[in-house]
């Protein structure tokens, strides 16, 4: 018996066509996932890397958004203490403001008014993570110091801001000169440094003073105004990492969907192409056995 030796070069053909798709079925019932070759499917394979990028980016904004909370809410608290300082010197200011005070009193009240000033600067220095959160871009750099009186500010104005995938900007920080030093009735330091000056010889100016605890007053209100600042963009940072969580977890969901594998289907698949390869086989076998020069006779 004579076989056609293109008859059997399409039986191997398949049958090497038949243990590639059993491989391939087999790695996707085991893995779950229905493409593991851009070749299988280039434009499924396509929408998979945009969902995977589209992904990173809401993952990478939610950890930097933690990040930055945490610095912004550092910030919120320092600021609530300088709050608290602050009301504490204006009810000692208005004391010594009375009239009724002796000069010991007068000045043990300076010398309370310069201790919540050191505070408040220690409280404007405040680091986090190595960086001075009041510095602008400054970070590295102590941004206050006071001598002779005077407190000045070695931070600059730098603002940052923190970019969420959607395009929105989020205000990260506020240069401490614009806080503790802004011009005019506003500057917290200046109102601290001229009101320990009122007080330091014992007689007080009431004029003077009271103009300049009306001063600090004013530059406390300031304060807090700044402090909102801080809290919106925490509330603003919460939402939008809400909104980016949300938006990860339906990507998550949608890439699932793309490549995940239907394992019934995959199943019957396999089966199928079991039973091929098996008919194959069983085919070239019984050729096999009625000529010994069979596989002779392939294109060599």
């Amino acid at each position: 018996m004579r076989v056609d030796p293109t008859y059997i070069t399409s039986l191997v053909g398949s049958l090497d066509q038949a243990q590639a798709n059993e491989q391939q079925l087999s790695t996707e019932l085991s893995s779950g996932v229905s493409i593991t070759s851009l070749s299988q499917n280039p434009v499924a394979s396509g929408e998979n890397v945009l969902l995977l990028n589209q992904i990173q980016q809401d993952d990478s904004f939610t950890q930097s958004s933690s990040l930055v909370t945490s610095q912004l809410q550092v910030a919120d608290s320092t600021l609530g203490s300088v709050v608290t300082q602050l009301t504490q010197a204006i009810s000692l200011a208005t004391s010594a403001n009375n009239g009724t005070m002796n000069v010991s009193d007068v000045k043990s009240i300076g010398n309370q008014l310069s201790g919540i000033l050191d505070e408040v600067q220690s409280l404007a220095n405040t680091n986090y993570q190595g960086q001075y959160i009041f510095a602008g871009g400054q970070t590295s750099t102590t941004p206050f110091t006071t001598s002779s009186g005077a407190t000045t500010y070695d931070g600059d104005e730098d603002t940052n801001y923190l970019e969420t995938p959607n395009g929105q900007k989020i205000q990260l920080n506020v240069p401490g000169d614009q806080i503790f030093l802004s011009s005019g009735t506003n500057s917290v330091f200046g109102a601290l440094n001229s009101l320990i000056a009122d007080y330091s010889t014992g007689t007080v100016d009431a004029s003077q003073a009271i103009s300049d605890t009306e001063s600090l007053g004013t530059a406390l209100s300031f304060v807090s105004q700044q402090r909102v600042t801080i809290d919106n963009s925490i509330s603003q940072l919460g939402s939008a990492s809400d909104a980016m969580t949300n938006e990860q977890t339906q990507l998550i969901a949608a890439q699932t969907n793309l490549m995940q594998a239907d394992v019934a289907q995959v199943s019957t698949q396999l089966s199928l192409s079991e039973t091929q390869q098996t008919a194959l086989e069983d085919v070239i076998a019984q050729l096999n056995s009625t000529s010994n020069d069979l596989f002779s006779k392939l294109p060599q």
